[in-house]
């Protein structure tokens, strides 16, 4: 998810005026001087002080960091935060058990008390942000190595972070921009008593499931509901029954009034990662060599959860968030594969490489900039097999909880063993809390399955230099895995808490450097992390000229890019409500939304992805929609703008001109898969719930009326 930011007067000169406005992820600090303008020709009504002020409330208070991978929004005066499904699936999925599954049939509180608390889930609200480019670069010069830029600045940025943190009550983050050109600090604050309030039934949720992902029409209720608590004083606080909802500075207001083809569509949130500045042969690596690995990778992962979560419903709650995820991110790869090569972006990038190239070489410019395209693209031919092989040898430590427990819990245990009586009798309690806690979270025969089955793919297919341990391994068992790790597991020490309770009464250091599943790890683990002398100097090299790369190409004006790559901080992009080619599988009049209608005509009863609950089908049936039909009769469901968003927006807000909340995006078309690279501004779009879809499942399904009353409804 995509739209970006600029810096200062020097920036200022850089912005052509051919740039549209549905691309880049733009800083709220600077709104006013480049922005505003434009966005108020295509219909906004707010000033940017409204959008973004330090002395004053404004929308950036109203826009939340959720988990730190997903954006979330207040929409109450008590601390009502809105999110997708899928942001929350976490949280709900460990709420949940096989009595009384949640995440399946939806959960909503009556009142505050039945509210429910996760172990673990935190909001980050923006304070403020600031410029300390000129401070950074002055500690760094161009004759450091990298891991000597990289100390210097670490330094001036723990100083920068110390003087703005107020004694420890806000974060604060120092990050760079432009591949290390420009440097800006954020400060936030972290409220970590967040508290489910509700969530519709998986059904609902997810409906579409793996199929429907990143595709258009989509028909998807993909929104969940919590609170943040405070102290009595609206300060952060560890979770108590004493606390109290927070009183936000801002909250959004809710428009039920609908949307229409070319409104003015407003989105801020927290996009994760760009790599618009990507080099051609970052590209080409990636479609050839790396995401191939990925996605194969990940299919086997998902094949091998699949095979047991049919089987059981506890099983199905252990691994619904791993599976999730995996999913989203096999079918992003290889959406992310078919696209760049489609429209040939390695190829129009490297013709741009080489008017940069070209201009590098003039006698002015040779001295700093003449070997930066050679040295790029030398570290990507040196890259590109072991790419593929650490992206096989990543999916299999990423796959198993025990693909990498001799760092976790094996590290734990080697380091119980080598301690004094006085010291294992503290360590003692929280190592078996933690041995508990990971046997909660698994289940040992799909741990095997899929440990085995990645070892399987990872010594036929990864090539390149493969772990010394895993080579020897499939010489003696001719690349089949299977009964090696069942022996391991049956031997392991890690797979049984009771041999955790008896190791921590009689330790060994040997018992556990000797462990089947610790060696095994370890040396694939060692293996991955290892850098010969010549790729480290080429990292170096690289990581060098990838910076001069960028500067170069702005201070050209080669490079058409006039914004940084995403990473997390806080980021508005605008478009509109705009519609795709008419689509005969959406029953839209415009195909800009979806409606209640064609979600049924999706419901396949039973069936994992479409069923729908009972009551959706008799409510379509009886057009029973309240206050909540469009103007046409229908319930809109969802609909697309064009706005330029990445993962992280997933939850984002989107507002109308007045900053009043008309939906929540949550996906991307395939189309535009590649939009990470290069931004289409034909066929990219964003995908979000409406927000009348989003209160009818609350108040007319669910009969949870109690959480719309809470909130401030316009029209």
């Amino acid at each position: 998810m995509k739209k970006l930011l600029l810096f200062v007067v020097s920036v200022i000169m850089l912005v052509p005026a051919s740039v549209k406005a549905d691309e880049g992820m733009w800083f709220l600090m600077f709104i006013e001087r480049l922005n505003h303008r434009d966005m108020q020709k295509m219909g906004l009504q707010l000033t940017a002080e409204e959008i973004y002020s330090i002395n004053n409330h404004s929308l950036k208070d109203a826009i939340v960091q959720f988990n730190g991978g997903c954006t979330a929004e207040m929409i109450s005066k008590d601390g009502l935060v809105l999110t997708n499904h899928h942001c929350g699936y976490d949280a709900i999925a460990e709420l949940s058990s096989a009595e009384k599954n949640i995440l399946k049939d939806g959960f909503w509180s009556k009142n505050r008390s039945e509210e429910l608390k996760p172990s673990s889930l935190y909001v980050r609200f923006f304070v403020r942000m600031d410029d300390v480019t000129k401070r950074i670069l002055a500690v760094v010069n161009p004759s450091m190595s990298e891991l000597e830029r990289e100390k210097a600045i670490n330094q001036e940025t723990a100083k920068i972070e110390k003087e703005n943190n107020e004694g420890g009550k806000y974060t604060v983050s120092v990050r760079p921009f432009f591949q290390g050109n420009e440097y800006y600090y954020f400060v936030y604050q972290d409220y970590t008593d967040v508290r489910l309030t509700g969530t519709p039934p998986e059904s609902l949720g997810k409906f579409g499931g793996d199929t429907d992902n990143w595709e258009w029409p989509r028909h998807t209720a993909d929104f969940s509901l919590f609170r943040v608590y405070a102290d009595a004083n609206g300060n952060p606080a560890e979770y108590s029954k004493d606390n109290v909802p927070l009183q936000p500075k801002h909250h959004l207001p809710v428009n039920i009034g609908g949307i229409q083809e070319n409104d003015f569509a407003m989105i801020l949130g927290y996009p994760g990662r760009t790599n618009r500045w990507m080099p051609a042969g970052g590209i080409d690596q990636n479609v050839k060599f790396a995401y191939p690995a990925w996605v194969e990778g990940s299919k086997v992962t998902m094949d091998a959860l699949k095979k047991h979560m049919v089987q059981s419903d506890a099983v199905n709650l252990i691994y619904a968030s791993k599976y999730a995820g995996t999913a989203n991110y096999w079918k992003n790869r290889q959406g992310m594969i078919d696209a760049l090569s489609k429209f040939g972006t390695a190829k129009s990038k490297a013709g741009q490489e080489a008017k940069f190239n070209k201009w590098a070489n003039k006698k002015e410019n040779k001295a700093k900039y003449g070997n930066v395209v050679p040295t790029i693209n030398k570290y990507y031919a040196l890259t590109n097999e072991k790419s593929r092989h650490d992206n096989y040898l990543m999916q299999l430590l990423r796959s198993s909880a025990y693909g990498t427990v001799s760092r976790g819990l094996g590290r734990q245990l080697e380091m119980y063993a080598k301690a004094d009586a006085t010291k294992r009798a503290q360590a003692a309690p929280a190592i078996l809390a933690m041995a508990e806690e990971m046997q909660k979270e698994v289940y040992l025969p799909a741990e095997k399955d899929m440990l085995a089955a990645q070892l399987n793919l990872y010594a036929k297919k990864a090539g390149y230099n493969l772990a010394p341990m895993v080579e020897k391994l499939a010489k003696e068992n001719n690349g089949d895995f299977t009964k090696y790790v069942n022996d391991a597991f049956e031997s392991s020490l890690f797979t049984s808490i009771d041999k955790i309770k008896a190791f921590l009464e009689t330790p060994s250091e040997a018992m556990v450097t000797s462990d089947p599943l610790y060696v095994l790890t370890n040396d694939m683990l060692n293996h991955y992390n290892f850098r010969s002398e010549e790729l480290i100097a080429s990292q170096n090299d690289f990581g060098a000229a990838f910076r001069l790369l960028v500067e170069g190409l702005r201070e050209s004006k080669i490079g058409t890019i006039i914004y940084p790559d995403a990473n997390s901080t806080l980021r508005l992009t605008y478009g509109k409500v705009r519609s795709l080619p008419a689509d005969k599988r959406n029953d839209a009049t415009i195909n800009n939304y979806t409606t209640l209608e064609g979600q049924v005509k999706k419901y396949k009863k039973g069936d994992a992805e479409f069923d729908l609950p009972v009551k959706v089908l008799q409510m379509t049936a009886d057009k029973d929609f309240g206050r909540y039909a469009d103007k046409d009769g229908t319930l809109h469901v969802n609909f697309l703008t064009d706005n330029d968003i990445t993962g992280g927006n997933s939850g984002s807000p989107v507002l109308n001109g007045k900053g009043e909340l008309i939906g929540i995006a949550f996906d991307g078309n395939i189309e535009a898969m590649a939009g990470d690279v290069i931004f289409d501004s034909k066929l990219q779009r964003t995908i979000s719930v409406d927000i009348r879809y989003i209160l009818w499942v609350i108040d007319n399904f669910s009969g949870a009326k109690h959480i719309v009353d809470e909130m401030t409804i316009v029209k």
